[in-house]
């Protein structure tokens, strides 16, 4: 699938990690790398530590290395830490690290490197989509807080916006326009981008009682457009 042209393209981008099959190494932020101390490499035996390239290649025998349990996804992705992300070069990251751990790349490497390359291939999946969501990267920052928001939390949210949720979805339930429907979904879209700029400044001053509230309302209304998504899909 990524055959020798795609592979010239790649070398001739800079994208190929150094050692490894003649790649030259990606850009990466070093500072978010520095000090991790990673066990020895399973191929050579040399020590990983802070050298280890990229935290996926042996620096000696540029073997690919087993994904690191200690990484975050931010860490990852080269993002800083915080509820704010610029998602175009979110995405540019997320091409970049399939480029570097997509199995198709490995299909003529040990089977060690084809079970990691499986496991990095998964895992930057699971972060980019993670971070590139507004719900889900504040639910995963919480996450690294140590705080989460367990399901049932009805009785934790005032009366008022659950009955805001309630008329929403029994209007939803009674629409049968299509001009009803964008009516609904423009309504759900205002009130996200409000709870989302909301959850902005609560991580910004570091209350995170406060982003924990305004993430459970949010999934609220995350839930009424998958019911809208799914009312779309003709029977």
């Amino acid at each position: 699938m990524w055959g020798g042209r795609t592979g010239a393209l790649l070398r001739v981008s800079g994208l190929w990690p150094a050692g490894v099959l003649g790649r030259r190494p990606l850009s990466c932020n070093a500072a978010s790398l520095a000090g991790r101390n990673s066990p020895q490499c399973w191929n050579c035996g040399a020590p990983g530590g802070p050298m280890r390239e990229h935290g996926f290649f042996c620096p000696q025998c540029r073997a690919l290395q087993p994904p690191d349990p200690a990484r975050d996804y931010f860490s990852l992705m080269d993002c800083n830490r915080a509820f704010r992300v610029d998602t175009a070069k979110l995405q540019t990251r997320y091409q970049e690290l399939q480029r570097l751990v997509h199995p198709d790349f490995f299909s003529q490497r040990s089977q060690t490197e084809k079970d990691f390359s499986e496991k990095h291939s998964t895992l930057v999946n699971d972060a980019y989509k993670t971070l590139l969501a507004p719900l889900s990267r504040g639910l995963y920052l919480l996450k690294l807080h140590g705080l989460e928001i367990p399901e049932g939390t009805d009785d934790e949210m005032d009366r008022q916006f659950l009955m805001e949720i309630m008329e929403i979805n029994e209007n939803l339930a009674e629409a049968q326009s299509e001009a009803a429907m964008k009516e609904i979904e423009s309504i759900v879209r205002a009130k996200q981008k409000e709870l989302t700029d909301n959850v902005s400044r609560a991580f910004e001053q570091d209350d995170l009682e406060k982003a924990k509230k305004m993430l459970t309302k949010m999934r609220y209304f995350s839930n009424i457009e998958e019911k809208i998504k799914l009312k779309k899909i003709p029977l």
